[in-house]
């Protein structure tokens, strides 16, 4: 039999509003080294390449260098303070919930690519009662590649048994769009995450703006043009 047509999610911005919740976390970890906080429109600058990235870009922020030593420090005291503080404020966006199901109750699977590690990935979605959801969670350690980089995508469907003929991807930011463009997946953008750069001008397949428009038929237009294309 054909695989199920998968649905693909980018997790923070996309699936689970996080940005209190990294805020504080980031805010405690830079503080140990002096630096001064910063706010949750911030995070459009800071996220998209993990938690040590961010760190390097909230320090950079402030025109301060990171050694690798100390980044390797920071890393350890954010992930130690995000961990012990999951879920925190981090809530599923409003009206996804009600689009699995729809989705699943026409034979849709649900997977997860995301830059953040996979065991504060698979941590996270277990708090929040979703990752049983998912045919598979692969973070940005997961494989020797991330997003942007389309083999992060293409793992990912490997990973769930998709095919990336009938995959939709659906991200926040330039990494998710640019990822799917280049592994030949169709790609929808969603408004309320965290970018820097408005989601229509990175030419997603289609933008919603909330999860009750992310129906059965929007999907399979998408796959229909993908393929014809």
């Amino acid at each position: 039999m054909a695989p199920a047509p998968l649905v693909i999610f980018d997790l923070d911005g996309t699936l689970v509003d996080t940005g209190p919740d990294l805020v504080d976390s980031l805010n405690h970890t830079i503080g140990t080294a002096g630096l001064a906080p910063v706010v949750l429109e911030d995070l459009n600058h800071l996220v998209g390449q993990g938690a040590r990235m961010m760190i390097a870009r909230a320090f950079a922020l402030q025109s301060v260098e990171t050694t690798p030593e100390q980044g390797d420090h920071l890393l350890s005291v954010f992930l130690e303070h995000y961990s012990a503080n999951m879920p925190g404020r981090s809530r599923p966006f409003p009206g996804l919930v009600e689009a699995m199901d729809r989705l699943e109750a026409e034979g849709f699977a649900f997977a997860v690519c995301t830059n953040k590690t996979e065991t504060m990935s698979l941590r996270l979605l277990q708090t929040l009662g979703l990752s049983e959801r998912f045919k598979a969670i692969v973070g940005g350690d997961s494989l020797p590649h991330r997003k942007p980089d389309p083999r992060h995508i293409l793992g990912t469907i490997e990973r769930a048994g998709g095919d990336p003929r009938t995959s939709v991807m659906i991200g926040d930011s330039i990494n998710d769009i640019a990822a799917a463009r280049d592994a030949g997946v169709a790609s929808i953008g969603v408004p309320f995450g965290y970018t820097d750069v408005p989601i229509a001008q990175l030419k997603p397949d289609r933008v919603i703006e909330h999860f009750d428009a992310l129906t059965p038929a929007l999907i399979h237009d998408l796959i229909r043009a993908a393929r014809a294309a």
